[in-house]
Order: structure tokens, then sequence, then C-alpha cells
């Protein structure tokens, strides 16, 4: 099991904890009152820092309910955080774009995270033809 070191940047937000023990997914709340006005762009700020063990990074997407209950999407729709972001002043935050007007006020559950282990080192070898079975294309269930 891997220790990581939190910094919280407030003590007016849960702690992170595991989704009702239900997902190995964390979710991740606004630290501030965040008044958006449809169309706006906002980064977040999600109240935490963290220094992630080396090989490791963070991902960052919002809940299912996001949408739903804020009317907000995710500017970049997967944030990283890699593990050279790990200063003291380093606070996580969500880019938003708000889709209709909104309120997101400290402490709700705006986004979720997992920590995974960084991709591997990997050769790229052109060839000439791909031996695996062609399914027809971008977006195709390989049915005409």
């Amino acid at each position: 099991m891997e220790n990581i070191k939190v910094k919280y940047f407030t003590d007016k937000i849960d702690k992170l904890e595991y989704i009702d023990g239900k997902s190995d997914w964390i979710d991740l709340r606004a630290s501030e009152d965040v008044v958006l006005k449809k169309g706006d762009f906002a980064l977040i700020p999600l109240g935490v820092a963290m220094e992630l063990p080396e090989g490791y990074e963070a991902h960052i997407v919002p809940r299912s309910s996001t949408y739903k209950n804020f009317g907000i999407i995710q500017a970049n729709h997967c944030g990283i955080v890699d593990g050279s972001y790990c200063g003291d002043n380093d606070m996580w935050r969500m880019p938003v774009i708000a889709m209709r007007d909104t309120k997101i006020r400290m402490n709700d559950r705006i986004c979720q995270f997992r920590i995974m282990e960084n991709q591997p080192k990997l050769v790229f070898r052109e060839v000439e033809r791909l031996t695996g079975k062609d399914r027809g294309g971008f977006g195709s269930t390989g049915k005409q």
C-alpha cells in the first residue's frame, strides 16, 4: 500500500475517502463557492495538493452526476496530475465550462480521481501492414 502526502488548504471540506466503499475512485470537492454564468470558464479549487509516489499520476474526471447537478463540463475532459505537480502551493483545480447559470458550493462533490502507475516506456515500430482483424474503421462495430 502506497502512502500519499496530502495537504488540505481548508478545514471546511470533507477529507478524502473512497466513494461509499463502492469504488476505488475518490471524490474531490469544491473548496470555495463558485458562481458561474452560462459560457463562463473557471478553475474550481479542490482544496488539496498531493505528493504522489514516484512513477504515479492522478486522473481527475467529473462525477456521473456533475453535469446534471451543476451544468458544468470539465474543459479538458480528463485532468492528469503528474508527479512533478507536488509543491506546497500546487492545489488541484478542475477546469470547467458552465453550460447554464449555476452555483457550486463549498464542499460540493464535483469530480473524482484515482491514482495510476505511469505508462511504461514504449517503442513504436513502423510496419507496412497490421495483422489484426479489420473492423471497418473509426466508430465502426465492423458491421455494414
